[in-house]
């Protein structure tokens, strides 16, 4: 049994600044559980610039806002677990987690910041009709692949939902050799950034089809093609207007929602409209010493303003755990 004032659920850069933020507030004992293999979460992948322009008052990309953390982290001595999955929280804080090298293993917690972020909609959720064929990714999984493991999901692509990742993830196939047919989105406007609907799509001719979505979907083995329908305004595709696309990608960009399952377990209340948990000002929820910031607790559009809650998050646990002493 493993014991420490301040135990932090994801080392991403919400884990990450409430583990400084506790650290300047007071607080040594400190444990971050990150289920990857390094610190950083999802900045890691995201090989773009355009972070940090709030919170750094400078321009950087994903790893480079991460690192800047991650320096923050290792200068402050603050200890951290790799490859660790965490399975389940009690209400009394009692976190049981396993890794590789301990096995399973139990850690009891003065006080908690949940901070796992979230998680992409998958093609399950979408209900669309056809096989379930090879040639279909979210988005961040494409972005992963491409970025990361540098292997190419597809060279015909069809981008099914217009967030961000998948914004940025057209870009990021055309300038990797692929043709990127078009975007597509249910809803009468775009769900991204403007910015990135200029310099993504705009800049390389990309076209945006609004009130439009994926009907069909053809071949077995491997996606052979998509069919395209214009939608309603209750969302139903009107017959007739039906266009098909020849390709070997459908890339799903529909939508992120709040990592929740360790934090519906364990008991807090859930907000039905964010997916995440309720929480103070201070970011407290329903369980007393159990804190959550970031995408956890509901999807934000910068990771500058994860950085931001979770530096009150992490001061307000130590707070909590001074009160306590």
């Amino acid at each position: 049994m493993l014991n420490y004032d301040l135990v932090i659920i994801g080392g991403g850069p919400a884990g990450m600044a409430a583990a400084v933020s506790a650290k300047d507030s007071g607080i040594d004992s400190i444990l971050i559980l990150e289920r990857d293999d390094k610190l950083g979460g999802i900045l890691n992948q995201c090989i773009h610039n355009g972070f940090g322009l709030h919170h750094f008052k400078e321009e950087l990309t994903g790893p480079e806002y991460a690192q800047r953390y991650i320096d923050m982290v290792k200068e402050r001595g603050i200890e951290y677990r790799l490859d660790c999955m965490v399975l389940e929280i009690s209400p009394e804080r009692l976190i049981t987690a396993t890794n590789k090298k301990d096995g399973i293993f139990q850690v009891q917690a003065g006080a908690i910041v949940l901070a796992m972020g979230c998680r992409e909609r998958t093609r399950g959720s979408l209900n669309i009709p056809g096989y379930r064929p090879a040639g279909i990714y979210t988005a961040g999984t494409a972005q992963k692949l491409v970025n990361i493991d540098g292997l190419m999901p597809g060279k015909r692509i069809v981008v099914l939902g217009s967030g961000d990742v998948g914004l940025i993830m057209a870009r990021r196939m055309t300038l990797e050799g692929a043709e990127v047919l078009a975007v597509a989105e249910i809803m009468p406007k775009s769900g991204g950034l403007q910015r990135n609907i200029v310099q993504c799509l705009n800049d390389f001719g990309i076209p945006l089809l609004l009130s439009t979505t994926v009907v069909d979907i053809q071949g077995k083995e491997r996606v052979e093609g998509v069919t395209l329908a214009k939608v309603d305004e209750k969302l139903k595709p009107i017959p007739g207007t039906e266009t098909h696309y020849d390709c070997d990608c459908l890339l799903l960009s529909t939508g992120l929602i709040p990592e929740n399952e360790l934090t519906r377990n364990m008991g807090a209340e859930i907000d039905r409209k964010t997916r995440g948990p309720v929480v103070t000002k201070e970011f407290e929820t329903t369980i007393p010493g159990v804190f959550a910031a970031g995408n956890v607790v509901s999807v934000h559009g910068l990771v500058d303003d994860v950085s931001k809650e979770a530096l009150i998050a992490g001061k307000a646990a130590a707070e909590y755990i001074k009160a306590r002493a």
